[in-house]
């Protein structure tokens, strides 16, 4: 039984390095062609978002620098903080061992969040107890509701 690109590396030594094609084309895109990303920001560690690239999106994260994602919801590639001014810069990209899952370290300015929130895991579980909210949301001036 032939070994998969990812059980191939998984004994490479530190600095082995693959074409990008071959490595693209091994990640485990879903029947939508997509991959989840979690992004974190680079310097902290923390854990900013979730979100889902395709191919195009991967390859534009990279030329550009700019990190992109493909919206579900919108069906169109969606480069953060295009329309809002909260970037992310790319700073490294990863794959994980199975190749189906990508961690995008980027550089966040302003809140990650739709919500105005820093990021995206603002509700904390709490078994045996009330769920909570830990942090607030930035309320639009003109209709109260949270900023986009």
């Amino acid at each position: 039984m032939r070994k998969s690109f990812f059980e191939e590396l998984e004994l490479s030594p530190e600095g082995y390095a693959v074409d990008l094609e071959p490595f693209m084309e091994s990640l485990s895109w879903n029947d939508q062609g997509l991959i989840p990303v979690i992004t974190q920001q680079y310097d902290s560690g923390e854990v900013l978002m979730m979100a889902w690239m395709n191919r195009e999106s991967l390859a534009m994260t990279l030329k550009e620098k700019r990190v992109t994602y493909w919206s579900r919801s919108r069906q169109q590639l969606w480069e953060k903080g295009k329309v809002s001014g909260n970037t992310q810069r790319l700073i490294e990209l990863r794959a994980d061992c199975d190749g189906d899952t990508l961690l995008c370290l980027a550089d966040q300015q302003g809140p990650a969040c739709h919500t105005g929130r820093a990021n995206c895991f603002y509700f904390r579980f709490c078994p045996q107890e009330s769920q909570v909210v830990v942090s607030a949301g930035i309320p639009d001036p003109e209709d109260g509701h949270s900023q986009v």
